[in-house]
This record gives structure tokens, C-alpha cells and sequence, in this order.
């Protein structure tokens, strides 16, 4: 019983579903098809040894040509999505759960504005929004608050839409918008929304956490007391090409639109890696430990742009991710970084390329994300493991995690994984969205103390 529940809270989040499209302008929706009426969510428990010496790589190519489609990897278990809610797939593992999903329309409500004025009152949080609704929370918040906050534009997409993101900061420094940066000497804290398109709460969690910001310091998950020793940075939507596609044509898109080569039938990069440190040009389905082996010919397999997580030709090929780095190398002092995601209810440390190598300052990280678990917890109960990313999920280079902490120098680094553990997974209903809200503002709360030595 023990081991069950052990296996119940163990997360480990992977996108591998697979496109596998005949053209460019053709390409097969990932996950769930517009018609679908329902569906079902199966979790396949995976059996160490493994039967018949079969890998979960073999697995998920017999769950592909089932035309279903894998969810979530991880040391433990599968989640399969089926279209059909009676269909099943041959798998030597043992089926140990199925939740029926409604249509993926039933699981957010027609959008509305908000008031800004009030974290606590505001509808705005109560569901999801598209594109053009949180631009317009965006400059709202600027003209709001124009002594807190400053709308800054990062660059374009590969499809040309604006990325932006928010500054918000007081006291010690003059805004200046000649350079389109405000420098304080004020340490930093960086946060991103969905840099995958289809993690919508990722997104929504972002925007929640910019509103704590400047909220009333008497209301409850304000976080604004904290700007008097933090210059607070906000993404929310680091992928917006990816993110419109997933309100216009496929809710469960994963990567970037960007086109990767004349003659390529698909579209897209992986952003999540696409960074500048251990980068690597192979399209491998994600291993959980150093030492897995790899079948010789798999490999050599070239990288194969219609894979969900194909990493581009070389690091950086997204204009999002290099218009990201390029803020980030910009910005002063920098002391933390979050990158939201889901789903898993996981806190994890660097690093992802490798499951044997330890960051120096793995103690500290490990620290302050125990306290920070533990801070999301006292708000709704909701429990979230901790510890290094590879472990907690695969191995897999060209991380932001991995470059933020390596690279850009930013000692607290994190990769979030949001709720839930996989009764929802990637869409989860919108009436979640405010509790992961105030319990990631906790988090942060507890995350910016650790930093600054004032928790008690």
C-alpha cells in the first residue's frame, strides 16, 4: 500500500505525443481532435523488470499505432489519452485507472473581463483567456499601476506577434523607457507561463502571481510587500504562436509554429529544448536515468521536426527563446527564476540534462524548494514533491532550468509543474485556476524570504 501511494504521488510530466502529419498545412492536431465528443485518461503502471524485455519506447510506439496518445512519461507509470472511451491498447502493464474527460470545450467558460482593482473580487481569474485578453490585462495592469509597473516588448515571434512582458518594481528606481529597461538595486525574480502552448494553467498562474504583485498589501496572496526587495519580471505567454493555436485549432499543440525548413511537412521546436547550455540536436523520446540503454540504431536517429520535442537545427533557433535569453542577459542582479508548467505538482532543481551531475549549490536549491512545497501545501492541502529535475522527470537537454541556473547565473532556479497529478492533466478546469493561483503565490512568497534571509 505503501508503494502504491508512493507511485500515486510520484510525477514525472512528459509531452510524447506524436505528429504525424501528411503536409505542412495538414498537420495532424496533437491529443485530442476537435470533433472528439469525450474521451478517456488511462494510467498504466510500468512494471520494473519490464516483460519481455521491452522499453517504454517500444510501448509507446505500439500505443501510437493504437492512435492513441501518451500524455504523460514517467519512471512509473504512462497516461494514455483515448478518443474513444471504450477503446483499450496491448500493453504488457497493468491498467490501474481511467477517468472519463468531457469535451475539451466543457473545461473553460466563455471569457469575460475583470476588475483589476481587487485580487480577491476579480472574475478575471475564474477562467482561461486568449491572446488578446491577457495583452489587454497587460496593459490594463500598466495603466493601473503605472508607479508599479512597466509593459516591456522582448521582440516577435517566428509568426510575428509582439512577446511581452511586465516589470514590476518600486521605490529605488526611475523607469526608463528610451532602453525599454528599469535598472534597480534590487535583486531579481524572474517568472514564465506556458513556454509549452497546451499548459494553459501555466499561463493563467503567471497572470494570477503579476496581479499578487500590486495587490492591496491588507488582501490575502498579495505579494506586493515583496517588491520592496525584488524587481519582479513576468512572461506570461513566453510561446504566443503556440498559444493562439491552441485556441484556434488544436487545444493540445505543444511546441512553437515556427517553419524549421523549406521541404519539412511540420512544423514547430520544442522550446524547452532549445536553450544554449548541453543543447543537443538528437530527437529522442525522454530516459529517466544516465544509465538507461539506447538501441544503437534509435541513437543515430536524426532529429525529426514532426516530434513534439524536437529541438531545432541549433540552440536558440526560436526567435522566443532567443528573445527570452536576450532580456535575460540584460536584466541586473538576478536571484530566482520560475518557469511554470504542468502537470505534476513537482518542484524541481537543476539540472535536466543529467541525472548524475549535482549543481553546487544543490543544497541551498533543495532547501529552499522544501520550504516552498511546504508553503503551497498550508494553503489547499495540495501536496508537491521536490528534487532534481532529471529525477523527478527525464533527462533531456537544452533546458531553461539548466541555462537560467548555468548560464544566466541565477542561483534559485526551478521548473514548477502545476497541478493536478493527472485526473485532468493538461486540462484542467478552469475553477482551478485561482486555488493553484494562491497557492503558487505562496510559494513565491516563501521562495522570495528564503532569498532575502527574512523568513522567520
Amino acid at each position: 500500500m505503501r508503494m502504491f501511494w508512493r507511485w500515486l504521488i510520484l510525477v514525472s510530466c512528459a509531452s510524447l505525443v506524436r505528429s504525424e502529419s501528411p503536409a505542412l498545412n495538414d498537420q495532424a492536431p496533437l491529443g485530442l481532435s476537435r470533433t472528439s465528443d469525450h474521451g478517456a485518461l488511462r494510467r498504466y503502471a510500468i512494471l520494473r523488470p519490464r516483460p519481455n524485455d521491452m522499453n517504454v519506447e517500444d510501448i509507446v510506439r505500439i500505443i501510437e499505432a493504437a492512435n492513441a496518445h501518451v500524455w504523460r512519461v514517467g519512471p512509473s507509470h504512462l497516461d494514455v489519452y483515448f478518443e474513444d472511451l471504450d477503446k483499450q491498447v496491448d500493453i504488457p502493464f497493468p491498467e490501474v485507472g481511467v477517468v472519463p474527460l468531457s469535451r475539451i470545450e466543457d473545461l473553460h467558460l466563455q471569457t469575460r473581463g475583470g476588475n483589476l482593482s481587487s485580487l480577491a473580487n476579480s472574475t478575471y481569474h475564474s477562467i482561461y483567456h486568449p491572446l488578446y485578453e491577457i495583452e489587454d490585462f497587460m496593459q490594463e495592469m500598466a495603466s493601473t499601476y503605472p508607479d508599479l509597473v512597466e509593459l516591456i516588448n522582448l521582440g516577435h515571434s517566428s509568426e510575428g506577434r509582439e512577446m511581452l512582458a511586465l516589470r514590476i518594481s518600486k521605490g529605488d528606481s526611475q523607469f526608463s523607457k528610451s532602453d525599454g529597461l528599469s535598472m534597480s538595486k534590487k535583486v531579481g525574480f524572474v517568472i514564465t507561463g506556458a513556454q509549452h502552448a497546451r499548459e494553459w494553467i501555466a499561463t493563467s498562474t503567471a497572470l494570477y502571481l503579476a496581479h499578487a504583485l500590486v495587490a492591496d498589501a491588507t488582501e490575502n496572496f498579495t505579494l506586493q510587500p515583496w517588491l520592496d526587495h525584488f524587481d519582479f519580471y513576468v512572461i506570461p505567454v513566453p510561446n504566443p504562436d503556440g498559444y493562439v493555436y491552441t485556441w484556434e485549432s488544436d487545444r493540445l499543440w505543444y511546441k512553437n509554429r515556427q517553419i524549421v525548413g523549406p521541404a519539412e511537412r511540420c512544423v514547430g521546436i520544442d522550446m524547452n529544448r532549445n536553450w544554449g547550455y548541453k543543447w543537443k540536436a538528437k530527437s529522442r523520446l525522454p530516459s529517466v536515468a544516465d544509465d538507461m540503454p539506447e538501441r544503437e540504431s534509435y541513437d543515430r536517429k536524426e532529429a525529426d521536426p514532426c516530434s513534439p520535442w524536437y529541438p531545432g537545427h541549433r540552440p536558440f533557433e526560436a526567435p522566443e527563446v532567443n528573445n527570452i535569453a536576450n532580456f535575460i542577459t540584460a536584466l541586473p542582479s538576478l536571484r530566482a527564476f520560475v518557469d511554470l508548467r504542468s502537470y505534476g505538482q513537482m518542484l524541481s532543481t537543476p539540472y535536466s540534462f543529467s541525472c548524475k551531475k549535482i549543481a553546487k549549490d544543490a543544497e541551498d536549491q533543495l532547501e529552499a524548494a522544501l520550504g516552498a512545497a511546504n508553503a503551497i501545501q498550508q494553503v489547499h492541502g495540495t501536496e508537491y514533491t521536490t528534487g532534481r529535475l532529471c529525477h523527478q522527470l527525464y533527462k533531456a537537454s537544452g533546458n531553461v532550468v539548466d541555462y537560467m541556473y548555468a548560464k544566466a547565473g541565477i542561483k534559485f532556479s526551478y521548473s514548477v509543474h502545476l497541478r493536478d497529478t493527472g485526473t485532468y492533466g493538461f486540462s484542467l478546469p478552469a475553477q482551478w485556476i485561482r486555488p493553484v493561483g494562491e497557492e503558487t503565490a505562496s510559494m513565491v512568497r516563501f521562495l522570495a524570504g528564503f532569498i532575502s534571509g527574512r523568513n522567520k
